[in-house]
């Protein structure tokens, strides 16, 4: 520990100059954003995948780590979508989770509506809250709609339904076991909208986490949002970047430049100066108050691009300290207190292996952090991000200040032991490989 409160962390990186960014890296306004629920401001988020979380794979074996991840310092709980999956070209034996066939449904998979009930009763007594993965874009191809309302699907040149086509070029995927929806039939836009009132009246969850956000009209979002408010205020978190959401919709986007850039840095494919650059200039304009989200991993990037010892390495606690300690709400994704070193199957049985959960501590450390220090509080009520031009070529450092309080955190984003001497700032500090400091004044 340094001065009055300090952590040990990891990272390895390079930096150039001081530069002070206006309460958070993405700090041009938009658009208006929404109103955020008080209870948001120092939250943190974790991503439960049902199917994997336990060997049984069910509501009620999960409800039974609720005490854990409350003291680990756990707020939002986000489910992967907990709906019936489709039958009908459903890939590998147990289906895409995102392959919906009812959206008021429960997977038999993971249990009943009246289980979801208690869980997300038995959340709220821990204190914290429940927003559940939500598919608008597309459905199963066994889900009612397809025959009570064929009108509600988009269809091809020749006039017929089709998979969900993404992307063009080498780029270009097909998602088989799913259809798109038409967001220009008014009738679909209600139903939809009914389904996501269900959920938030009859079980009591606190919001959603949208799948392929930007794939469904704003205007059906703001719509959808309105409506959710009037029965209770809610939390969205859209699986999207695009700056328009945050305008009447949603609560939080994706960081995916920053996530992309921590992964480089880990494999040595970006320096510290890159850091620099991305939050002094960042490419998009957000609302000031715009949460963003920070992560090392979730279910996309574990079950596609490899798991956190693959994308990672030594770097990986450095790299998620960044995640914690930059502007935005820190997610971990299921799984990675216990290490995570394996891809988990995404169409099969693959549960998580605990192992003892080896990074529970590092976990509870970083999030008593966030809730305890003002500066890290979401959006605008966050401290300003100031870089701290360190001299050296692998060490990255920066400041969060507000209201004459500061938080300094100070990496070593290389294999090696580095040294910064005499510094103005910083002094002078001796960094074993991936590591780091942080110095807490309050």
């Amino acid at each position: 520990m340094r001065g009055a409160l300090t952590r040990s962390l990891l990272c390895s990186l390079s930096l150039v100059a001081t530069c002070l960014l206006a309460a958070a890296p993405h700090v041009a306004r938009a658009a208006d954003s929404v109103a955020h629920v008080p209870w948001s401001r120092q939250a943190t988020i974790y991503e439960v995948n049902l199917r994997q979380y336990t060997p049984e794979g069910t509501i009620n074996a999960f409800a039974a780590q609720l005490p854990r991840l409350k003291a680990m310092g756990v707020d939002i709980l986000w489910l992967m979508p907990v709906n019936p999956v489709g039958e009908k070209n459903r890939k590998g034996t147990l289906g895409s989770p995102y392959a919906v066939r009812d959206h008021v449904g429960v997977s038999p998979e993971y249990g009943t509506r009246e289980d979801m009930k208690r869980l997300v009763d038995a959340a709220h007594d821990q204190g914290m809250k429940v927003i559940i993965d939500w598919v608008a874009n597309h459905t199963a191809w066994d889900h009612p709609w397809i025959t009570q309302h064929p009108d509600w699907y988009k269809r091809n040149a020749k006039g017929e339904i089709f998979p969900v086509t993404y992307g063009e070029g080498d780029t270009k995927e097909e998602w088989t076991d799913v259809t798109a929806l038409d967001y220009s039939r008014p009738g679909l836009r209600q139903a939809m909208i009914e389904a996501m009132l269900f959920w938030v009246r009859e079980v009591g969850i606190d919001g959603f986490r949208c799948d392929v956000a930007s794939l469904v009209p704003t205007a059906f979002w703001d719509e959808a949002r309105a409506a959710l408010d009037r029965v209770k205020p809610v939390f969205m978190l859209a699986e999207s970047d695009d700056p328009e959401l945050h305008a009447r919709a949603f609560d939080m986007s994706y960081d995916w430049a920053l996530g992309n850039l921590l992964r480089q840095v880990a494999q040595g494919k970006a320096t510290a100066a890159d850091l620099a650059r991305h939050l002094r200039e960042p490419k998009k304009a957000y609302p000031a108050d715009a949460y963003r989200m920070t992560f090392t991993s979730n279910h996309d990037w574990n079950a596609w691009a490899g798991s956190d010892t693959e994308l990672y390495g030594p770097a990986f606690k450095a790299m998620a300290v960044l995640a914690a300690t930059l502007p935005g709400m820190p997610l971990v994704y299921g799984g990675q207190e216990a290490g995570l070193g394996k891809r988990l199957a995404f169409f099969e049985k693959d549960p998580i292996d605990w192992n003892d959960r080896p990074l529970a501590d590092f976990y509870t450390g970083l999030f008593q952090l966030k809730h305890q220090h003002p500066v890290l509080a979401n959006g605008s009520e966050g401290g300003a991000l100031e870089i701290v031009e360190t001299g050296h070529p692998s060490v990255f450092a920066f400041r969060r200040v507000k209201a004459g309080q500061r938080l300094t955190v100070v990496v070593n984003l290389s294999g090696r032991n580095q040294t910064v001497a005499n510094h103005a700032t910083l002094g002078t500090r001796v960094l074993a490989p991936w590591t780091w400091q942080i110095d807490n004044h309050r």
